[in-house]
């Protein structure tokens, strides 16, 4: 007998609030944020691994958690709509994000591992902290393989 393994596709996504605004380096706004990747696995299929939320943008790794998953598109779209109403509820009500997101895949031979060590260090190349252990606003949801 052969036993099929589905071997997910990895995407680094960037989701920017509109006008650049800096409303999501905080701790009530990164839970929420924390919050919709979470629920991403029930509500659309995907898993959300490594993150740096920045204060006007965030980065992300993403895959697919099994073949019927909803395309990245409708992930990204349930995310922010689930992400803005509740940003907006708390106090926030001019929040928006921008409508369109930047998506790439990573391909082979390209490592997950030196793709996360690039976008740890946005906190430090943006002046925000020192070292990159110090940003508060980063970590990770589901371990992905890459």
């Amino acid at each position: 007998m052969i036993f099929e393994r589905y071997n997910p596709p990895l995407f680094f996504v960037t989701a920017c609030v509109r006008d650049r605004r800096p409303f999501l380096a905080n701790d009530a706004v990164s839970g929420i944020l924390t919050d919709g990747w979470r629920n991403s696995l029930d509500s659309s299929g995907w898993m959300v691994g490594r993150y740096v939320i920045m204060p006007d943008h965030v980065h992300f790794f993403a895959a697919p958690a099994r073949e019927d998953a909803k395309d990245l598109s409708y992930f990204i779209r349930d995310w922010k709509r689930w992400t803005c109403r509740r940003i907006r509820d708390s106090g926030a009500v001019s929040f928006a994000w921008q409508g369109e997101f930047f998506d790439h895949l990573l391909r082979s031979n390209e490592s997950y591992a030196e793709k996360w060590e690039y976008v740890r260090m946005n906190p430090v190349r943006a002046e925000l902290v020192d070292n990159p252990d110090a940003w508060p606003y980063q970590g990770e949801i589901h371990p992905l393989q890459g």
